[in-house]
């Protein structure tokens, strides 16, 4: 099962970026694969003119057709997600998530914007078709501190959502796998024979 790192953030580097890895290597260690998609990485020009022949933008709305899982990580900017994650997002099809799970990160400068994740992300993901949206984490600047040396140090109540919201994911991600193994071959209809 593949999992798609989406980092929305405007700059780097960036907490929002930092907090997104961390649960990538997180979810790395437990055996998924993972991969990384950094939104302002892709031309902007495309971006803004939504240019659906831009072979960037092509390989990028590939990346999350594949994907299983997004892990979505942004900052918080005026109580709502960043730009470029709703550029990025606009290009994708109406049923661009379609199946997949999500599990949507964001930073911000206070506990204020916390319930942006709820009230401006989370619908537009949902919109997008997501099969399940796991429940959001949120965390201030102040709970997420770099050092060069020492580097990532998360607040132990950040540590705990961050280690639940892998769990969930993980183990959800297990039941997909088991569910598609399980499932029954479609038989095409001129095959069905019926008795009476």
């Amino acid at each position: 099962m593949s999992i798609l790192l989406l980092a929305g953030s405007p700059s780097i580097p960036s907490r929002s970026t930092r907090l997104l890895h961390h649960v990538g290597e997180r979810l790395a260690a437990l055996g998924h694969g993972i991969s990384t998609l950094q939104v302002l990485d892709l031309p902007a020009q495309a971006l803004l003119h939504a240019d659906f022949k831009n072979a960037e933008l092509t390989k990028a709305k590939a990346q999350v057709e594949l994907a299983d899982a997004i892990v979505i990580g942004t900052p918080v900017y005026k109580a709502a997600y960043s730009g470029i994650v709703k550029a990025f997002l606009d290009v994708l099809p109406q049923d661009g998530f379609a199946g997949k799970l999500v599990l949507p990160l964001a930073t911000g400068g206070s506990q204020s914007h916390m319930l942006a994740l709820d009230y401006a992300l989370r619908p537009v993901l949902s919109a997008l078709g997501a099969r399940q949206i796991l429940p959001s984490i949120y965390a201030t600047d102040a709970q997420i501190v770099w050092n060069a040396e020492t580097g990532l140090a998360l607040d132990p109540g950040i540590a705990q959502r961050v280690d639940a919201g892998v769990q969930h994911l993980s183990t959800n991600l297990h039941a997909l796998r088991a569910s598609r193994s399980t499932a029954f071959p479609s038989v095409p209809f001129s095959q069905v024979r019926c008795s009476v």
